[in-house]
């Protein structure tokens, strides 16, 4: 996932994932919408969800879902709305055919560094 306006609300978007499904976030927590003690709290909750929060380095204003990165499944969905405000207001999730253009940018988010809540 990539959005810079992440929530509680975004993690809570995850709490019916199959066990051991990994997700990696990519955000600068824009707004501080989430804090280190509700994303404690939420992988304390749901165990078998591994989710990490990495650095999205201040170059996304779009929001990003990309699935089975780099499997024959891969998928990558651009949205029109912060994953936290989902169902709020008509959006548009739009699936991206050709993925190629995003692999660069993607394998360079791929080694940012951890995301640092307060």
């Amino acid at each position: 996932i990539i959005d810079n306006y992440i929530s509680l609300k975004t993690l809570i978007l995850f709490k019916n994932a199959k066990q051991n499904v990994a997700v990696t976030i990519f955000s600068d927590n824009s707004n501080h919408g989430l804090h280190q003690m509700e994303f404690n709290d939420f992988c304390k909750e749901f165990p078998g969800l591994k989710v990490e929060l990495k650095q999205a380095g201040g170059i996304f204003h779009d929001r990003y879902i990309i699935l089975d990165y780099k499997t024959s499944d891969e998928k990558i969905y651009h949205c029109g709305a912060s994953s936290k405000d989902g169902g709020r207001k008509v959006n548009t999730i739009t699936l991206t055919e050709d993925t190629s253009v995003y692999k660069s940018i993607i394998n360079q988010l791929l080694n940012n560094p951890p995301l640092v809540l307060n």
